[in-house]
Order: C-alpha cells, then structure tokens, then sequence
C-alpha cells in the first residue's frame, strides 16, 4: 500500500474528528473516566489491529490513550492507516459521548 502525499492525509483527517496529522503519522488522544476504561478500550483497539494485521504504537496515561498509527514499510501514512484509525474510533466510548 502506497504511502498517501501530505495533501491526501489532510484532506482525509478533516473528515476525521480529532485525529492530527504529525511525523509521518497521524494521532489521537482518547479520555475515559478512569484506568480499567482506558484498558478496555486498548482491548478493543487490540481486536481491530489484529483484524486488520495492522498495529498501532499505544500511550496509556491513566484515563487517557493516545494512538499512532503509521506504515513503518511505506515511511509514513497509507490507508491502512486511515481505515484502522475509523475503526478506532468506532470502538471508541469517550469520555462525555
């Protein structure tokens, strides 16, 4: 899978709520109302990146979870990226949603 230009990754993220597009990735930080939410929802994020053989690199901080995703392969964002990142945030239950 081709790595997406700087245009393309931009344009697909303004349809995408909170993600950013930095270093030849894009995150997003997720916030739960406490650790054991956090942990359940890596789990789920786990079940999506097995699916899809395709992994993220994850930050737990407590009640937050930030998620990177980039094509190491491909030296930035394709879109598998993209395709795992709506699957996240499909399996995403934050904080105040």
């Amino acid at each position: 899978m081709a790595k997406l230009t700087d245009e393309e990754v931009r344009s697909l993220l303004a349809t995408m709520h909170g993600w950013r597009y930095l270093a030849d990735a894009i995150h997003k930080e997720f916030t739960f109302r406490g650790f054991r939410d956090a942990i359940s929802f890596v789990n789920r994020v786990a079940g999506s990146a097995n699916a899809a053989a395709h992994h993220p690199d994850l930050e737990i901080h407590y009640n937050r979870v930030v998620v990177s995703l980039s094509t190491h392969d491909e030296g930035g964002v394709t879109d598998k990226d993209v395709m795992l990142a709506r699957d996240i945030d499909s399996v995403a239950e934050p904080e105040g949603d």
